[in-house]
């Protein structure tokens, strides 16, 4: 079926869209879609290949999910898992040589970049900063 018979299908009525008042566009929660936005662009359902990035395991670096085209028409198959957790720079990098290299959907390619600097973001520890008690005048 192509992509854009079942995006018409779904656009409006499915299990992953959240609806809000005062607010145009809905939101999605489907797992392939990077940027959470009820768009035909950006979901991961209907195409052929998408990228998904989660957290990793304990927390560690991310894992990007990812569809295989070839592997379209067995749903178990067509998903693979890698987690990258070589440290923040060197794990974009492998991102980003991942998709390019694949030919995997370059215009997702920033989104991606930018969710997984997100999950990297939020894994980092809080630093408390030190507060000096003022030292009392006599």
């Amino acid at each position: 079926m192509s992509s854009h018979l079942v995006w018409s299908i779904i656009r409006n009525n499915n299990a992953f869209l959240s609806k809000k008042r005062n607010i145009d566009k809905p939101f999605s929660t489907e797992q392939g879609n990077l940027v959470n936005l009820n768009s035909y662009r950006f979901n991961g359902l209907v195409h052929k290949k998408s990228v998904a990035i989660v957290d990793g395991p304990k927390k560690k670096g991310f894992t990007v999910i990812y569809k295989k085209a070839s592997k379209q028409k067995k749903p178990r198959q067509s998903t693979v898992k890698r987690t990258m957790k070589s440290g923040p720079r060197r794990s974009l990098f492998k991102l980003k040589r991942l998709l390019n290299k694949n030919k995997y959907r370059t215009d997702l390619t920033q989104a991606a970049l930018r969710r997984a600097s997100a999950v990297l973001r939020s894994q980092k520890p809080i630093v408390t900063k030190k507060v000096t008690k003022p030292k009392k005048a006599e």
